[in-house]
């Protein structure tokens, strides 16, 4: 079943033209990792995926149920109502490259604010819970810490916690390793190869082009606002477009080539 379908999306911001056409589809339990060089337009798409940008043209499916569609004769694409909207958002969680934890909450209350204030769960359920997913992440004896005090290592994690713990169908992440030092990129992966292991349906923008060769189901390369190709990772990396081959030629160290 696709849990996620973006068709014939457009983008533009004022007259540059950033997604073109762009159709695809997610997969429960799929993981989809997005490539290509800066500006193609990975990190817009995903933000058109989250409703963090609205899309020109085009349709956002989530499970079946459409979230923004062109009508025929509008220029605009419309969205659905914002009570349909708010159940749809549910389906999805989205880890950001610079944390975006409050920086005024501890790590526990960042983790547990909004399954209390916006599911409406339980206190100590959602407290429970909340430390479930800091073990998880290695960090119990973080809880009452406060961002400032972390590590961007250690940030992250508590991102991709606070994530989860909304229960999403599907979880974006915006190249989450960009905004940290080598040492701690490796800290990120890890968690996340984690989560692949309990089938937890991704899609990831990234730079790091080993991770995304050993842990995608799928790989899609973007340029230019358009998809290049997309197939396994053993088709995309070995892939003999002249576009994919000269920008996977910058990663032949990383790719171990």
């Amino acid at each position: 079943m696709n849990l996620l379908e973006m068709n014939h999306i457009e983008k533009k911001f004022d007259d540059l033209q950033v997604l073109k056409d762009i159709s695809l589809a997610v997969e429960e339990g799929e993981i989809v990792s997005i490539i290509g060089p800066s500006g193609s337009g990975k990190s817009t798409l995903l933000r058109c995926a989250t409703m963090l940008e609205t899309i020109d043209r085009g349709e956002i499916v989530y499970l079946g149920e459409k979230a923004a569609w062109t009508e025929n004769g509008q220029k605009k694409a419309v969205y659905a109502k914002k009570d349909r909207l708010r159940q749809i958002q549910k389906n999805y969680g989205l880890v950001f490259q610079n944390f975006n934890l409050f920086p005024h909450f501890s790590v526990i209350k960042n983790i547990t604010d909004a399954p209390i204030h916006v599911q409406g769960k339980p206190k100590e359920q959602a407290l429970q819970e909340g430390m479930e997913l800091l073990r998880k992440m290695g960090l119990e004896d973080k809880a009452d810490a406060y961002p400032c005090q972390l590590s961007g290592g250690q940030c992250q994690r508590v991102a991709i916690a606070r994530a989860l713990a909304l229960n999403p169908r599907i979880l974006f992440f915006d190249e989450p390793t960009s905004a940290l030092d080598p040492e701690l990129t490796g800290e990120v992966l890890k968690v996340i190869r984690s989560l692949a292991e309990l089938d937890i349906t991704m899609v990831i923008v990234t730079h790091e082009m080993a991770f995304a060769r050993d842990i995608s189901d799928r790989v899609i390369f973007m340029a230019d606002g358009v998809i290049v190709e997309e197939g396994t990772p053993g088709e995309v990396f070995a892939s003999s477009n002249e576009r994919t081959q000269a920008f996977l030629g910058r990663y032949g160290k990383m790719l171990g080539k």
